[in-house]
């Protein structure tokens, strides 16, 4: 099902998402978020190299409907707009996707790679959040951490990634740099995290996600980290996607219920 409208905030575009349907009736629900630095990307690509029955169609298989969700780019609107817009897309699986779809809404997990691993980190992390459990890959986490990009000698200085997400210079927004990043963000009460990262990622580096699990070991909640040797960013290098893939449905089937067609 493509292009249903979830949101449609005052002044931009409407917001859409791609439903990917399972056989089975009343499936849980994988709220998928793309990655692409916050400034490009699409929820039409689950992985950037990787075909669609390798992603999309493998968890479908597995029994889970996928909402693969739009969100404000950072061209378009600064945080926290983007996190709101993930907000707005479970409340969709909540209510529309419940009632309209047949999902079952008492089983909803995150899953993000990259920016999107990010905003599902920060969504999982609102109060009261719905969501059961949560797929971060490779996504930042503190960002003030996050080294600044060098550009050619001579180029003009070009803001990073995340000066574009927060609206300028993260020392001069201090407040709102904390408040987007994920490590800051985390309590007791998140639902269960695990987290996959390259070593050898050379757009986020592996240590963002150690200090996630540290920061959600500090707090008492549940995280699993799985360091791929060798791997980099969108799993570059890695041959076989199932080496991330199979743990991650099997930690959501743990966490978040096993789907129908596996019970």
């Amino acid at each position: 099902m493509r292009d249903i409208i979830f949101s449609e905030p005052p002044g931009f575009r409407p917001l859409t998402l791609d439903l990917h349907l399972p056989e089975a009736e009343r499936p849980p629900v994988i709220v998928f978020v793309h990655g692409g630095g916050w400034f490009r990307g699409s929820r039409r690509v689950f992985c950037p190299g990787r075909a669609e029955a390798e992603t999309f169609g493998r968890l479908t298989r597995a029994g889970w409907a996928v909402a693969s969700v739009d969100y404000r780019l950072s061209g378009e609107a600064r945080f926290p707009a983007q996190l709101a817009d993930v907000e707005a897309a479970i409340g969709w699986v909540l209510d529309e996707g419940a009632a309209t779809f047949g999902l079952d809404a008492t089983r909803v997990a995150l899953w993000g790679e990259s920016a999107g691993g990010h905003l599902a980190a920060l969504a999982a992390a609102v109060p009261g959040t719905p969501v059961r459990a949560v797929v971060d890959w490779y996504g930042p986490s503190e960002l003030a951490a996050i080294p600044k990009p060098i550009g050619a000698p001579g180029a003009p200085v070009q803001p990073s990634r995340e000066e574009l997400l927060i609206g300028g210079p993260l020392a001069e927004h201090g407040e709102l740099t904390e408040a987007a990043s994920p490590v800051r963000a985390v309590h007791a009460g998140v639902p269960p995290f695990l987290l996959a990262h390259g070593t050898d990622d050379s757009m986020v580096p592996s240590e963002q996600s150690q200090l996630l699990r540290d920061a959600l070991h500090s707090v008492g909640a549940h995280v699993e980290l799985q360091l791929v040797a060798g791997a980099d960013h969108m799993w570059r290098g890695l041959d076989d996607l199932e080496t991330v893939v199979a743990p991650a449905l099997r930690f959501l089937a743990l966490h978040a219920g096993p789907p129908e067609s596996a019970s």
